[in-house]
């Protein structure tokens, strides 16, 4: 896959999206916006992707937004009624809480390994991954306060759902730096390296484990975790039963304990 914001590579089973604007410090425009969102579906569509790894090239994993982008957004609001502008800036937010999103929708595990800055933006965009593993040298900074705006691309509704209540409106109100150790301290990572190249090595090696495992099983794992998450115990049970009563007796049941009778490695579809 060509596309020059990210670099985009599949081997075995595992995708690795590398975010490419490091001269940028890996800011991300309104192209590159669009070309994650298109990554990230095209790959939940590529039968050959169990697993996708999201990390980013230079001196650190994302500095947010543009500035251009919010430089450039009054010349986008073209209406001359104010009713009109806000429809269209309402739209705007909307479609970039969709390039978010198809992380999150992605029906294959997505493992974020984030070094250095990791700001604004770029705190919306790991929170919408399932597992978060960071290098000592990283930072984490929910900006939006400090800019004078309500961050509105996801933080502020997952957040407080990865890490305690209290946390999660400390980081939101004051915009302060979390380092990589407090950030696995308070949950918000699941473990943190020592340097980026250590960090790497594990996730793949995290990434393989997951990638050994049925497909069908990983995909509806992800599919309860995420909707359990949203409701309630009962409508989870609920939900998981009637998934079941249609996916459980698959080839790749049968496959995976022919597997461990005959003590060799499983060959899924």
């Amino acid at each position: 896959m060509e596309n020059t914001r990210f670099l985009v590579k599949t081997e075995q089973h595992i995708a690795h999206v590398s975010i490419n604007r490091a001269d940028k410090a890996n800011a991300f425009d309104l192209q590159t916006w669009a070309d994650m969102k298109q990554i990230f579906q095209d790959l939940d569509n590529n039968p050959e992707v169990r697993v996708i790894v999201l990390s980013a090239e230079g001196k650190h994993f994302c500095s947010g937004i543009d500035l251009t982008v919010l430089m450039s957004l009054q010349q986008q609001l073209t209406s001359t009624c104010n009713g009109r502008k806000a429809e269209q800036l309402r739209k705007f937010i909307l479609d970039l809480q969709a390039t978010v999103n198809a992380i999150e929708d992605c029906k294959k595990p997505v493992l974020a390994a984030i070094h250095g800055g990791c700001i604004g933006g770029g705190v919306d965009i790991i929170l919408a991954c399932d597992m978060r593993y960071c290098s000592e040298d990283a930072f984490f900074c929910v900006k939006e306060i400090e800019m004078g705006m309500v961050a509105d691309l996801g933080t502020l509704q997952r957040l407080p759902k990865i890490i305690a209540s209290g946390i999660a409106r400390e980081m939101a109100f004051t915009g302060r730096n979390v380092g990589g150790k407090e950030a696995e301290k308070i949950g918000l990572v699941n473990n943190c390296y020592a340097d980026k190249e250590l960090m790497l090595e594990n996730v793949k090696k995290i990434a393989e484990s997951i990638a050994s495992y049925s497909p069908l099983s990983v995909r509806g794992t992800k599919e309860m975790l995420n909707y359990t998450r949203d409701h309630s115990v009962a409508d989870g049970l609920n939900y998981i039963a009637t998934w079941n009563a249609g996916m459980l007796i698959s080839a790749d049941l049968t496959e995976a304990m022919q597997a461990k009778m005959q003590k060799r490695s499983t060959k899924f579809e």
